[in-house]
């Protein structure tokens, strides 16, 4: 074994080093029941109960990423992200099956178009390993729900007919599953679409399988820039010398790095812990993206913190570490709301021409606003955006002045009071007219 690798369980120490090395092998001989597992860990009873339950979600673990478990520790948070406990199989207030309503944005199988400009292509239900909190547990893992050629041409040539896409994420499962031809397929399909300007690969395969990350694979990947990825660490115990090696290559191809990481109750619900993550990310040259709050998936329940947890993690950060290194903290909305940044209020108050703001250490200070200061209508140097984006109405519509309210479907019928005035052409008995509305639109 290699003095530069993350030591190995005595389970494998007799695997040759190309075997162990070969990221196939490492597919074919992942863990997934109870006699796997009890050869590596001593398991919980609570462990048992939930590899042993007859509907949990799917489990496969590596054995590369099965050797960073600690045995002894039923606690280690490597082992809580991968091995089911009972508990994942209760239910929880306002849980769900699909919390993103991704399937009610999807215009065909798979393709997902919940924001104006960009979609979310899920290309394979299949992952290097199963993460407990899945978000998308309603589809991963399952052998018989995956997406194939007919799928990928209906996803791509919704794209092709949608002008206003400019930026294409790959997802699923986990994209760098597939056989690199299919990859390297679909890339090479999208990049010959001239209003897709980015290609994004979400993967957790640098992390679970880095073997994976061959140098055929990046130099497939370097020909269909401009490409970024994300991965997906959770914790510093999954950062080790097989990942730096991973991410050095893809960052060497040009590749820019993210992380998202999803906040998770005893694995990384610690200031320390996502502080000494985002440092060890940084030095891979992977910058800290998002930190999301669990999603109200089935299964997750027992991963849940409340809010205000990851905002006093986001109170450690800003200030104790460079900016670059402060991922953003969101809530992917229930019900297909998309991702809203959740951030401490550093703004106190504001009146007209100044504003009182905070720092990290409670320091207080006021900001002068200039008085003559007016934000052009238009700018000659970057023209209008397309139709379709100028039509999304939200909250730029307000401060624009295009809108005075934005009002939920069906919101005048639900607030028509009648008889609480009567307009101009009243009835005499003083009953409005059911055809008058009670107020004109406000915009």
């Amino acid at each position: 074994m290699s003095s530069d690798a993350t030591p190995r369980p005595a389970l494998w120490a007799d695997v040759p080093e190309d075997q162990w090395n070969d990221w196939r092998w490492q597919l074919s001989h992942r863990l997934n029941s109870v006699e796997d597992f009890a050869k590596l860990i001593r398991l919980t009873e609570e462990e048992i109960g939930g590899l042993s339950a007859p509907n949990k979600f799917r489990v496969d673990v590596t054995p590369y990423f099965a050797s960073l478990i600690d045995p002894d520790d039923p606690d280690c948070p490597v082992r809580l992200q991968v091995i089911p406990r009972a508990r994942e199989l209760e239910g929880f207030e306002s849980m769900m099956v699909d919390s993103l309503a991704e399937d009610a944005h999807s215009p065909v199988p798979g393709l997902v178009h919940r924001y104006p400009d960009r979609v979310l292509m899920l290309v394979t239900t299949q992952c290097a390993s199963y993460c407990r909190y899945c978000t998308r547990s309603r589809i991963v893992g399952d052998y018989h729900a995956t997406f194939n050629r007919r799928d990928h041409d209906l996803q791509i040539e919704y794209i092709r007919r949608t002008p206003q896409i400019r930026d294409v994420l790959l997802s699923g499962g986990d994209p760098l599953t597939l056989p690199q031809k299919i990859l390297e397929d679909l890339l090479q399909r999208l990049r010959a679409i001239p209003h897709v300007e980015i290609i994004r690969i979400g993967t957790r395969v640098p992390v679970f399988l880095p073997q994976r990350v061959t140098d055929d694979l990046v130099e497939m990947l370097r020909k269909y820039h401009p490409l970024w990825m994300n991965i997906h660490v959770n914790h510093p115990k999954e950062i080790t010398p097989e990942l730096a090696r991973a991410c050095a290559k893809l960052a060497d191809a040009g590749i820019p790095l993210g992380n998202q990481s999803v906040l998770l109750a005893g694995v990384n619900d610690h200031p320390n812990t996502i502080l000494k993550l985002c440092h060890e990310l940084v030095k891979l040259r992977v910058r800290p993206y998002y930190l999301y709050q669990c999603d109200l998936v089935q299964g997750s329940g027992h991963f849940r913190t409340t809010i205000a947890a990851g905002l006093e993690i986001m109170e450690t950060l800003r200030g104790h570490t460079s900016g670059y290194a402060i991922p953003t903290f969101a809530v992917d909305l229930p019900g297909g709301g998309g991702k809203v940044p959740v951030l401490p209020n550093y703004l106190i108050a504001q009146s007209h021409g100044r504003l009182v703001f905070r720092n990290f250490e409670g320091y207080i200070s006021t900001y002068t606003e200039p008085t003559d200061y007016q934000r052009p209508k238009k700018t000659k140097w970057v023209p209008d955006l397309p139709l379709a984006q100028q039509q999304q109405r939200g909250v730029a519509d307000l401060l624009a002045g295009k809108e005075l309210a934005i009002r939920p479907e069906g919101w005048d019928a639900i607030h028509l009071h009648r008889g609480s005035y009567a307009p101009a052409d009243a009835s005499p008995d003083g009953a409005a007219d059911a055809s008058t509305p009670i107020w004109t639109k406000f915009h």
